[in-house]
């Protein structure tokens, strides 16, 4: 089968370019009977009967065509002719080939060809494929953008790119990336992901993959809160809103009253920071619960559920609550309250402030409701305080307690750092550690080959975000997710503001992409337009889509 994106005369080949392909389609059959005519007329053959019919019906319009079709030659250009001995086909000097090897007339997975990176461009272009830079290799990440272009265009959903899926691609009137009620694919799931994370869809159990009331609710509701045109679909205007780092987060804070918040209720009570039962209401219990949380995950402590604290409570890596010696605070005095309430301790010692008295009570409580007596309030140890059936304190014995008091009321510096079976502080930074660089590129390296999955955090498949947020994490750096444009604003780390400034170790952050910077030149990152976990060179387009970097060790 001849290739369809050469085109076969007498006396030369023209190869078409990624420009004019889609209109030589469209031209082919009219090209081919032009060029049979010029190949009787450059062998020299004799001019029979049909051949001068043919000549002299020719019209003007048949050779302009031939004219725009058939590249001039100067005048001291060699022809080759055709002869037995001679080429398969004739060759013409200076024939403009922009590819070595021929377009297969399909590509699918599994193809490595040149064009395979302009038709990545043009997806990521158009919307359809995450940013990164593009590579000639046709993998699963490239079928998924192609089904999702095919369903837009009405075209067969197979991920295979034939003439009419690649005219469809490359026309000047393509367009751009849109989803409304009704579609279904893997681009709905990350965009209902978004809007979970943003606060607009109440529950991770509304992530589907479906586009349907719920998910246009949550768009209608992003765009109000953005300015955009109240439409609830996903068109070009949303979806560049929808991953920047200037959208407006649905933002939780005292006052409202939401499905929404008695979500973030339940998952504050399940890691033993609410002490009152949720009710949907976001009051001072709540403040207070979201400072505490914030607090012991890295996070600006500030009360308020944003999208950072959101994907922090609800990550599998939250860190519990976990009360201990030395700690102080308004959750401190609540829980001594309780403690009070049930004969664990005399009001005169709800200070707010975890003393060895409040330890000791603690321990009490646990050997009484059957709990490890540890004398730190965990999870465990927090559930029981606020459930209602925990026991209450068996009669003691008078003992002098005169020094508790003040053992209470006062902060043990050597004993006020927290403890606990719960994880009660967040893993130290180990940013200033030495080896800290050559640790995290150890663990990154380790993954390498490990398939790009969109939306996941490891540990056998990653997007470009879960990769950088699972490697720090293994090092000990208590990171939250965050997508590439969250990584804009990192703000805890040493901002780097120059490409060539970096350094091993340091993240790179590049529009709509981020990545570990591997020294010598490289890099480390997921790659969508690879496939996988990739060591691959910070190239042109790294350089070109900088953003900034963070140093972090």
């Amino acid at each position: 089968m001849r290739n369809p994106f050469v085109i076969y005369t007498g006396s030369e080949v023209r190869i078409l370019t990624t420009v004019n392909i889609h209109r030589s389609w469209r031209r082919r059959v009219q090209c081919f009977g032009a060029a049979l005519l010029a190949m009787s007329m450059l062998a020299g053959c004799g001019t029979s009967q049909t051949a001068k019919q043919a000549e002299s019906e020719s019209t003007e319009e048949n050779l302009v065509l031939m004219e725009e079709t058939l590249p001039q030659t100067a005048a001291d250009e060699t022809v080759m002719a055709l002869s037995p001995d001679g080429p398969l086909l004739p060759s013409v000097e200076g024939v403009d080939a922009e590819y070595s090897e021929p377009i297969p007339d399909y590509l699918r997975i599994g193809e490595k060809h040149p064009i395979v990176l302009k038709l990545q461009q043009r997806l990521m272009d158009l919307g359809f494929m995450d940013n990164d830079e593009p590579t000639d290799y046709y993998g699963e990440v490239t079928q998924s953008a192609v089904k999702i272009y095919q369903r837009q265009n009405k075209l067969a959903q197979d991920g295979i790119i034939g003439p009419d899926t690649l005219e469809a691609i490359l026309s000047l009137d393509a367009k751009y990336y849109a989803a409304q009620k009704g579609d279904e694919g893997t681009d709905i799931t990350r965009i209902q992901s978004r809007l979970y994370e943003l606060g607009y869809l109440a529950s991770d159990s509304e992530v589907t993959g479906s586009f349907g009331d719920d998910t246009e609710t949550a768009v209608m509701k992003m765009q109000s809160v953005n300015g955009l045109e109240q439409d609830g679909k996903v068109g070009r205007k949303t979806m560049n809103l929808l991953y920047s780092e200037d959208v407006k987060a649905n933002m939780l804070a005292y006052g409202e009253k939401s499905d929404l918040v008695l979500a973030a209720q339940k998952r504050l009570k399940e890691l033993g920071y609410m002490t009152t039962e949720p009710d949907g209401s976001y009051g001072n219990d709540t403040i207070i619960a979201v400072k505490q949380f914030q607090s012991r995950n890295d996070q600006i402590v500030d009360g308020y559920l944003g999208p950072a604290t959101r994907v922090a409570l609800n990550s599998s890596d939250a860190v519990p609550n976990g009360l201990a010696l030395g700690d102080s605070g308004d959750n401190i005095q609540r829980v001594q309250n309780l403690l009070s309430k049930l004969g664990y301790l005399k009001s005169a010692n709800v200070t707010g402030y975890y003393g060895e008295v409040t330890e000791d009570a603690v321990k009490l409580f646990q050997r009484t409701n059957g709990l490890s007596a540890d004398g730190t309030v965990g999870v465990m140890t927090m559930a029981k305080l606020t459930g209602g059936d925990a026991k209450k304190a068996p009669a003691q014995p008078k003992t002098n307690t005169s020094k508790n008091n003040s053992k209470n009321n006062r902060k043990n510096n050597s004993n006020g750092g927290s403890k606990g079976n719960s994880g009660s502080t967040a893993v130290p930074n180990t940013g200033g550690a030495s080896g800290g660089a050559s640790a995290l590129l150890a663990v990154a390296s380790s993954k390498l080959g490990c398939p790009y999955v969109w939306g996941s955090k490891g540990p056998n498949s990653f997007d470009c975000s879960g990769f950088v947020y699972w490697c720090l994490n293994q090092v000990g750096v208590r990171q939250s997710y965050m997508t590439s444009s969250g990584w804009r604003n990192a703000g805890r780390y040493t901002r780097i503001s120059s490409f060539s400034n970096l350094r091993a170790g340091d993240i790179i952050v590049v529009s709509g992409h981020v990545g570990i910077v591997a020294g010598g030149g490289t890099v480390i990152d997921a790659s969508s337009g690879n496939g996988k976990v990739v060591h691959r060179s910070l190239s042109s387009w790294w350089a070109n889509n900088f953003i900034c970097g963070w140093r972090i060790f």
